[in-house]
């Protein structure tokens, strides 16, 4: 062997061992993975999943708050075509004169996240930051017409983007 081919093996080698050590030192000090999921949060406040969810996992109550006897049984009828999980139908305690009002805490904000596309993100939201379950209560007001169908939906998604966590709570994607 001659010592020209010598030399760039030994040159090769220790561009392999450096570059090794640059990317061992790279994933051990990587802090990236912590930054948006809790990293520096205040242990008070409460963690929320943000973990977008398929409609199959999605736990839902729907409250009819219009005049319309009924609306609330076939807009669950809906839903449950649509493959959620409806566990409530009933009667809202009061009127909503918009589209809907979706109600929910931290374990349900994906899921009110997905559930705003079905409403083309014309439903207004109410998070409390105090409520333990995963269920999204779904208040239907007099401005309801129909939920958007899957392409719309698709696209709504598109373009409210990611899941965010509501101001005083931290995010955590919630494996169930």
């Amino acid at each position: 062997m001659s010592f020209a081919r010598v030399r760039a093996l030994v040159v090769v080698g220790l561009l392999a061992v450096v570059a090794l050590v640059f990317v061992v030192v790279a994933i051990v000090k990587d802090t990236q993975g912590e930054a948006g999921l809790a990293g520096g949060c205040p242990e008070d406040w409460p963690r929320a999943d943000v973990t977008l969810r398929e409609p199959k996992d999605v736990k839902i109550n729907v409250l009819n708050a219009t005049e319309e006897v009924g609306r609330a049984g076939a807009v669950a009828d809906d839903f449950k075509n649509r493959k959620f999980q409806v566990k409530k139908v009933g009667d809202a305690p009061k009127g909503v004169d918009g589209v809907a009002v979706l109600r929910f805490g931290p374990k349900g904000v994906g899921s009110a996240h997905l559930l705003r596309a079905y409403f083309l993100d014309n439903a207004d939201t109410q998070y409390d930051a105090k409520r333990k379950d995963d269920t999204v209560d779904v208040v239907l007001g007099s401005g309801f017409q129909q939920l958007a169908t899957t392409t719309e939906v698709n696209q709504s998604l598109g373009d409210l983007g990611s899941p965010a966590a509501p101001a005083g709570s931290c995010p955590m994607p919630v494996d169930k």
